[in-house]
Formats: C-alpha cells, sequence, structure tokens
C-alpha cells in the first residue's frame, strides 16, 4: 500500500513539475496602466525581444512612443487625462495588441483593446457607486437560419424580487464590428441605469443588447467565412444585410424578450437606440415598424434624404401622423466626428419635413467617451 503511495505521490510530482515547466518564462510584472495622482498614466509593456513598441489611444490625435530599459520593459507615460473611459492598444513591431497586463478589454469582431478608466474627483455617470445595482445575464436565442443569437440584457435593481412588476425594454444596439458586449464591457450601460434609476432620473427598465452582424453569425455558425463589411454605409449590401438584422429583431429577438422576461409588449413601452452602424439599424427597423417603438435614438448616424424618400416616405409624407407615434427621435454626434455632415443634413431634412426631433452636437468624434454621454443623456428621457 505505501509502495502504491509513493508512485501515486510521484506521479502527481511530475505532473506538477510538468506543468510548472511548461508555464512561459516570467520576466518583471508590468503594472499598467497606472493611474498617477496628477491624473498622468504610465503605461507599460515588457519585450526584451521587440524593436519598436508605441501606444494608439482614443486620447490621442495619432501615436506615442514607449522607451525600454534594460530589463526590457517598455513604458511612458502620459497626460494629465481628463477623467474617462478609453479604448488604447499598443503596436508592438507593427502588431496592434492588447495591453497583457490590463484584464478590462474591447469587445470587438475585428481589433483587440484594452480600457482605460480614469475616476473623476466625484464619480462619473458610468462609474461603480453604492447604489442598488441590476443583473446582467448572457442569453441564447432561435436567430436566422437556425442559428443561435446572442444578447446581453440588463434588469434593474429589484427586478428579481418585485415578481409582478412589468417593465419597459430598451434595445441597444452597438456599432461595426462591435459585438453584443461592446455596451456592456464598454459603454457601461448597466452602471449607467443603476445610476440614474438611483437618482430617480430614469425608469426601471430592461435593456436588450443585441449582436447587429446577423450574417457573421450565419457564417460562422454554418462553416463559412465571415463576410466583410460592406462598402459605402447606403450601399446595396449595408441596407439587406440591415433588413437581415431588423427581421431577426422583430420576428426572433421582441418575442423572446418578451417570453422570457417581463417586458410590457407595446410600442409605448419599447424604445431603440443604436451608435453608428447600430445607428443606421434603429432607424431603418423603427422607420419600417413605426408600430413597435415609440423612443427612436440614433448616436452618430443617420439615413440620406434618398434612402427615406424611397423607402420610407410615409415619414416624412405624413408628419403629423410621424410626430404622435414617436414620442422621441433623437440625434445625436460630435463636431469630429467623421459621420458629421451626413448627420447634420439628416437633421436639416428632419427639420424641412417638419418632423419632430430632439439634437445633441457635442466636442469630440466617433468615440465610446461621446456614446456614453448620448446613453445617460436620453435614458432619463425614455418611457416618460
Amino acid at each position: 500500500m505505501k509502495q502504491f503511495a509513493r508512485i501515486i505521490f510521484a506521479l502527481v510530482a511530475l505532473g506538477i513539475s510538468g506543468m510548472a515547466n511548461g508555464q512561459p518564462p516570467r520576466g518583471p510584472m508590468a503594472f499598467s496602466p497606472q493611474i498617477n495622482a496628477d491624473k498622468t498614466v504610465t503605461f507599460r509593456y515588457y519585450s526584451p525581444t521587440a524593436n519598436d513598441v508605441k501606444i494608439s489611444a482614443q486620447f490621442l490625435k495619432g501615436t506615442s512612443a514607449l522607451t525600454k530599459d534594460a530589463s526590457g520593459m517598455w513604458s511612458v507615460t502620459l497626460g494629465p487625462m481628463k477623467p474617462d473611459i478609453y479604448p488604447y492598444n499598443f503596436i508592438v513591431d507593427g502588431i496592434s495588441v492588447m495591453d497583457p497586463a490590463n484584464e478590462d478589454f474591447f469587445p470587438n469582431e475585428r481589433f483587440k483593446g484594452s480600457l482605460l478608466d480614469v475616476p473623476g474627483e466625484t464619480p462619473l455617470i458610468h462609474a461603480m457607486q453604492n447604489v442598488p445595482h441590476g443583473t446582467v445575464n448572457y442569453e441564447y436565442y432561435p436567430s436566422a437560419e437556425g442559428t443561435t443569437g446572442s444578447l446581453v440584457v440588463y434588469t434593474p435593481p429589484g427586478y428579481e424580487k418585485n415578481t409582478t412588476q412589468k417593465y419597459p425594454v430598451f434595445y441597444l444596439i452597438s456599432g461595426t464590428t462591435d459585438t453584443e458586449e461592446t455596451f456592456f464591457k464598454v459603454g457601461k450601460v448597466n452602471f449607467i441605469l443603476d445610476n440614474l434609476i438611483a437618482q430617480g432620473k430614469a425608469a426601471p427598465m430592461i435593456v436588450v443588447m443585441p449582436n447587429g452582424n446577423v450574417a457573421a453569425q450565419i457564417a460562422s455558425q454554418k462553416g463559412g467565412l465571415k463576410p466583410g463589411d460592406p462598402m459605402g454605409r447606403e450601399s446595396k449590401e449595408a441596407v439587406v444585410r440591415s433588413k437581415q438584422f431588423e427581421d431577426d429583431l422583430i420576428q426572433n429577438i421582441l418575442p423572446y424578450i418578451e417570453k422570457n422576461y417581463r417586458a410590457i409588449p407595446n410600442s409605448q413601452n419599447r424604445a431603440i437606440a443604436g451608435f453608428s452602424r447600430g445607428g443606421g439599424q434603429t432607424l431603418r427597423a423603427a422607420f419600417g415598424n413605426m408600430d413597435k417603438f415609440s423612443y427612436v435614438c440614433a448616436y452618430s448616424s443617420y439615413l440620406t434624404p434618398q434612402e427615406i424618400e424611397s423607402s420610407y416616405k410615409y415619414l416624412v409624407d405624413q408628419p403629423e401622423r410621424t410626430n404622435k407615434l414617436f414620442k422621441l427621435l433623437w440625434v445625436s454626434v460630435g463636431t469630429e466626428d467623421f459621420l458629421y455632415q451626413q448627420t447634420v443634413e439628416y437633421m436639416n431634412y428632419l427639420k424641412e419635413k417638419k418632423v419632430k426631433f430632439e439634437s445633441l452636437v457635442t466636442d469630440g468624434g466617433h468615440t465610446w467617451m461621446n456614446v456614453k454621454n448620448y446613453v445617460a443623456t436620453t435614458a432619463p428621457m425614455l418611457f416618460k
């Protein structure tokens, strides 16, 4: 028996030794990002063999070079930074990589970035505060062409306890190459809603965050290659892809949510919003199904007058009806956004056609810093 125990111990020890030998060599720990007292931030990347390391970030106009010390640790200190949350990545010998020392990442189909969250002297709207918190669930539903779609769903504080209460639903669609997780992990929508609800500024609501790329979902689950992005936001392919998402939303996602959550199933208790590509999908889904949504918000997105005239002419031919059906039609964009001019033209067109809308034009570009602001501004306007 003792000999058997010694054999078992030897095998276990050998396994542990093998696992240890299988670990990659460890160099100095890279503490990154390090937020300093003066709001400057130090970024570090360990690579003795790299020849060139830069950082690219939404707080920079271009890139900034890191310098290497004798141990192979690269570093740079930037700022001071305005309190906010910023995507960034390293470029190591020409290859974009996440910050391996940072566990907060940017979910995306194409690029993988990290997140820097610089806190304010008073908590920012997206900060986790000492308030009641809602719950975030991952859901899987029957989707297009027999595939399985994925959703991130936020339920407000008290949802699990107040089992007879029903809630309005806010459908929130992210942009090109983003995923269903992006509004959650980058936009911090759960904390924004927690804080606004606790302050009495927003109605308790369910928030549903779908993946807007149905074509990629079908391809990946059926063994095909993921299709590239359509060339042009108004191209025929872009409109077809948007319609594909619209059908999935109306035929599959809405019924799934209203069956599995305590959602109020009428247009007065449904809102829809989206950023960039998701904003275009929002407008097409809402304009094509005016009986489904009473609150419609486009963040950094638009439709052209030509598309509205050809596909949604009733929207502008009967402005009184449109204004009655939509309790809120919202447009927001930054002055440095590459879609700024087209968005302004869209707003001017609505104004000319006497379609009522509310708008917010901010500084900044096509960034998640702006999107968080837009969500925090519009959420209190919903379901009033």
